[in-house]
């Protein structure tokens, strides 16, 4: 989908779509949408009335202008409570767009910017990401899909303004958007290819083709052998059942221009690229999109395919400790104790509960090697998590309010929920080991995604860090939610590129 600024009265423009936008409790149409109304005569207040149109989230009212328009349809889409209204609800706009522009097969589609008490920047990277992330199809298995859509015409949505300043800071905010888009998208292909491809390996490769790809992304890769010389047991023992080779892989992104005052952050993302559960084995329904248990390191290396484009005056170091974990006669045994980089010992008495052990040791290899101003990790890490919070929300824990509140912040303007969940230290106790420092799986059943939080505190020795526990967004089961498709979302990449923006 191309998407593209105009300057003129949308009214006056040929499209095979127009697309308006109207609040929920309208009475009476204002502006563009009264004036549509005058040109189609009164039609379209006729039809709000006949099909009950009340201008909520997800309301649409479409018909032909009989060409009493320049345009074949006008759509009316449903903007909510005006006293809400957010660039979410543009997303979700955006989105509907899309999808009924795809029924019916119109190739340009002319859209009102929508920017109601929000800059003209905002809603158009917002109407931006809502429809190239609605527009996306992971079809690569699909070459018949391939062919069809190749013949057809690559539709143009088109956001019309009067104002030229509107129309130059509307041009700003769709290349922004169309980068977040691009980094979501990237993840979203990650999640989306089959165990059999997405390999360590095939992880390890995307990396370096990035670092190949920008002089200002560098790439360190360690093997098996390496990571036992650093002292990864803990990473390493995850690793034992597969016959896949374990990587560690430490991306970093410098700008060109740094001043002296730049921050250094670290990005964590779980890497397991398929989790059986070891011996501790999941159930055949549970392993069945296991394949997404690396959706924290898809978020990483999405976030780095568009962080040159960004030009952020940030360093940032992305961290994937990359590995399957399946059962064998290598496999590692509940029970077996290991020791992490950072010297801690771990009692190992769940095979699935390995996502943490292998933060472990990427989080202590941060401390040490990288000695960050602020460490994030995301991570598919508990089933607890969607217990708790469903599966649209991440919970969100961090030792520190203001990196907390930021995350927070940047997770609203992103559209990607987060919920705050405590580390209290009286649920410490909860992971002590018996015949180790710690052990990975909490005391009785109870509390699963706070103790595994307070399990990953044990090794940021102090640096500001926040988790987010992506168990639930990171992939959707369902049908398309607006422009959430089945399958890998991309979560997290949005969220990162805004908390980023801000240092």
């Amino acid at each position: 989908m191309n998407i593209i600024t105009k300057k003129g009265n949308i009214l006056e423009g040929t499209a095979d779509l127009l697309v308006l936008g109207v609040f929920s409790g309208t009475q009476t149409l204002s502006g563009i949408a009264k004036t549509a109304d005058r040109a189609m005569g009164g039609l379209i207040t006729v039809a709000m009335a006949e099909e009950d149109f009340g201008g909520k989230i997800g309301d649409r009212l479409t018909m032909h202008t009989q060409d009493r328009l320049p345009a074949r349809r006008i759509m009316l889409v449903g903007l909510g409570d005006k006293r809400t209204y957010n660039v979410e609800a543009l997303r979700r706009v955006a989105a509907i767009t899309v999808a009924y522009a795809a029924k019916i097969n119109a190739s340009t589609i002319n859209s009102a910017l929508m920017n109601y008490g929000l800059s003209a920047a905002d809603a158009a990277q917002a109407l931006t990401e809502g429809a190239l992330l609605a527009d996306y199809q992971y079809l690569v298995y699909k070459p018949s899909e391939i062919k069809r859509r190749a013949k057809l015409t690559v539709p143009t949505l088109t956001i019309v303004e009067m104002e030229a300043v509107l129309v130059r800071a509307a041009e700003k905010g769709i290349a922004v958007g169309e980068i977040y888009s691009r980094g979501a998208i990237y993840a979203r292909d990650l999640v989306n290819e089959p165990a059999s491809r997405m390999t360590p390996a095939h992880l390890r490769d995307h990396a370096e083709r990035l670092a190949a790809n920008d002089q200002n992304i560098k790439l360190k890769v360690y093997d098996r052998v390496a990571c036992e010389k650093m002292g990864m047991e803990a990473f390493l023992a995850v690793a034992k059942g597969s016959d896949a080779e374990p990587y560690f892989l430490h991306l970093m992104y410098r700008p060109n221009e740094v001043n002296k005052t730049h921050k250094k952050i670290t990005i964590v993302g779980k890497g397991l690229t398929f989790d059986s559960g070891g011996l501790s084995l999941q159930p055949a329904w549970s392993q069945e999109i296991m394949k997404c248990d690396m959706a924290g390191a898809a978020a990483v290396l999405g976030l780095f395919a568009v962080l040159p484009d960004m030009e952020l005056n940030v360093e940032v170091h992305g961290l994937i400790a990359a590995c399957e974990n399946m059962p064998s006669g290598k496999a590692v045994h509940p029970g077996d104790i290991v020791t992490a980089m950072n010297g801690k010992s771990i009692e190992i008495l769940n095979t699935d509960a390995e996502g943490r052990l292998t933060l472990a040791d990427a989080m202590s290899y941060a401390v040490k090697k990288i000695k960050p101003d602020a460490m994030v990790d995301l991570a598919t890490l508990t089933g607890a998590c969607m217990v708790t919070l469903g599966k649209d929300i991440a919970g969100l824990m961090s030792n520190d309010d203001k990196l907390s509140a930021r995350l927070g912040a940047a997770a609203v303007a992103a559209g990607e929920a987060v919920c705050p969940l405590p580390l209290p230290t009286d649920y410490a106790p909860l992971i002590i080991g018996d015949h180790a420092d710690l052990r990975n799986i909490q005391r009785g059943r109870w509390g699963g995604t706070i103790t595994a939080g307070i399990f990953l505190q044990e090794f940021v020795d102090g640096t500001p860090w926040a988790h987010l526990d992506i168990a639930g967004p990171a992939f959707n089961e369902n049908e398309d939610f607006y422009y959430v498709k089945k399958g890998g979302t991309g979560y997290g990449v949005r969220l990162l590129l805004n908390w980023l923006q801000t240092l």
